[in-house]
């Protein structure tokens, strides 16, 4: 018996999860463009709000989590509710677990929220590979989870040809405190709270088995004090930055709120070595279908081309995007009254 539990885990160890999926992270989404075209008009809402609550964020503005106003008037919670998961994003099974939780807990920041309970997804190639792996991953996500307060109560698994994890999450928020991305002003200044870059060195990784601690230290750290620090200032309008890229979630932002949002190239903060990975092209499909998408309603002016893979870059369990500004949150441009395209890089 001790000499098949030394060969599970020798076995556990040569693994090299992301080539067992086709994509990496939030990498692997739907494109935006084709995602909106799907899910057009499934609005989702209830002829019976007496009964049901409010639905105060639905899918109109293509925010980050659903908000709904409880039954019961005036000083009732609102539940924020989320969920998102994705394909092997790093080879070690329990930083991907934390890196997953993380960025489903994101979701819920986003809306000025704080999350209350999780419950597991994952889908597994149960004939491939070992469950000592997907211990590994859900470990991960149970640490993260501990660390944001948050309770992990069971799931959901699937036999899958790929192996995928993540959470749905379930949150409250003061109704009248919200982070939305439809309520964006002219004037207003934007903040991002964790630097671009994610994308592509999580695709060198995959492609080299190179390991960037930079980036794993990114996508494990909660946006939770972000967050906080957002309310506490203030501010009305945020969003995070994952799969569709900064100007993918910032386009979202500025066409829910009315207004063109002008980005500032040299002061948006890259992650080390992000450069370098564009030049040595590590872009992945999911970033380039993003820039694609808004490159119609962007004026680049002078950006090169690597300038715009990376403000497209595919994040996963990035930063939040804040129309405010908060302590040690750089500010990397303005909201400016609506104009010919929605997207400026100057």
């Amino acid at each position: 018996m001790a000499t098949a539990t030394r060969q599970q885990q020798e076995q556990a160890e040569s693994v090299r999860l992301t080539q067992y999926a086709h994509g990496g992270g939030c990498a692997c989404k739907i494109p935006p463009g084709e995602l909106e075209e799907m899910v057009a008009g499934l609005t989702g809402r209830t002829p019976d709000p007496d009964r049901s609550g409010d639905l105060l964020v639905g899918l109109d503005s293509g925010d980050d989590a659903a908000v709904v106003r409880l039954p019961g008037g005036p000083g009732e919670p609102a539940v924020v509710a989320t969920a998102d998961f994705f394909t092997p994003v790093v080879d070690d099974p329990y930083d991907w677990g934390r890196i997953a939780a993380a960025n489903a807990l994101s979701d819920v920041y986003a809306m000025g929220g704080t999350p209350l309970v999780a419950v597991n997804l994952l889908s597994w190639p149960r004939e491939v590979l070992p469950f000592a792996l997907a211990r590994e991953v859900l470990r991960g996500g149970l640490d993260v989870a501990a660390e944001a307060g948050c309770h992990v109560a069971g799931g959901h698994s699937v036999d899958d040809p790929e192996p995928k994890y993540g959470m749905a999450v379930t949150g409250v928020a003061d109704p009248a405190r919200l982070l939305r991305n439809d309520t964006g002003r002219p004037g207003m200044p934007l903040s991002l709270t964790k630097p671009l870059g994610l994308g592509v060195l999580n695709n060198r990784h995959k492609a080299t088995g190179e390991v960037f601690q930079q980036a794993i230290a990114t996508m494990v750290t909660l946006n939770r004090e972000a967050s906080r620090a957002a309310l506490a200032a203030g501010v009305v309008c945020a969003t995070d930055v994952t799969g569709f890229g900064l100007l993918g979630h910032l386009f979202k932002l500025a066409r829910a709120s009315g207004v063109t949002a002008v980005v500032d190239a040299c002061a948006v903060p890259l992650l080390d070595g992000a450069r370098e990975a564009v030049r040595d092209g590590y872009v992945s499909g999911g970033t380039r279908r993003n820039l694609a998408w808004v490159d119609p309603r962007t004026d680049f002016g002078t950006a090169d081309e690597a300038t715009r893979l990376l403000l497209a870059d595919a994040q996963t369990s990035g930063g939040l995007l804040v129309a405010g500004e908060i302590p040690g949150a750089p500010v990397i441009g303005e909201l400016r009254p609506a104009g010919e395209h929605r997207l400026v890089v100057r």
